[in-house]
């Protein structure tokens, strides 16, 4: 697959037809997409967590420093019981895939244990989970009108409310979503 053909760094955004409840009404971030597979994060399905409660989970402990109040988001039905953090800068740590010159997704216990230091870095969101693709199948998601693609915005992962982002990455990508019809679509 040539870099030129490749979602990563893209958006996918569920069409308003996508049923399955894995996937229905999600954006989600690619991190990488190559003749192998893709792998990607939600980024707009908040979980009823926050980073105490991983930390708890984890026996991290806090400072007075630590962002206890961090939502967790729900990344995708695959190693749901795993983190992954996306996040800029692109800082490599123990287990980091550099994404684009300044993102990147960490899912190493020391990442965390810097989160409960108060030592994230600038921009970070957290998600239990992720969601994956086998060599093919998002093509023929994407052939079947399952879902739109468009450009990823740092913007709308780190700063837009989870219950809008939906609609804003449908929006960069030149689409209102609530004009588009409700018929077809299978993931």
């Amino acid at each position: 697959m040539s870099e030129a053909s490749s979602l990563t760094n893209h958006f996918l955004i569920a069409l308003p037809a996508l049923q399955d409840p894995n996937f229905s009404r999600t954006v989600t971030y690619v991190c990488e997409h190559t003749s192998e597979g893709t792998m990607g994060i939600i980024i707009n399905r908040p979980s009823t967590l926050a980073l105490a409660d991983i930390l708890q989970h984890m026996d991290i402990p806090g400072t007075g420093n630590t962002p206890k109040e961090m939502p967790i988001y729900i990344g995708g039905p695959v190693q749901e019981d795993r983190g992954f953090l996306l996040h800029s800068p692109a800082k490599r740590w123990d287990s980091t895939l550099v994404i684009t010159d300044d993102l990147a997704v960490t899912t190493s216990r020391d990442m965390v244990q810097a989160l409960a230091k108060g030592e994230d870095p600038e921009q970070i969101f957290f998600a239990l989970g992720y969601a994956g693709w086998g060599p093919g199948q998002l093509e023929q998601e994407l052939q079947q009108d399952s879902w739109l693609f468009g450009p990823a915005s740092r913007e709308i992962i780190f700063h837009t409310p989870a219950e809008e982002r939906w609609e804003a990455a449908a929006n960069l990508a030149g689409v209102d979503v609530n004009l588009i019809s409700n018929i077809g679509g299978h993931a």
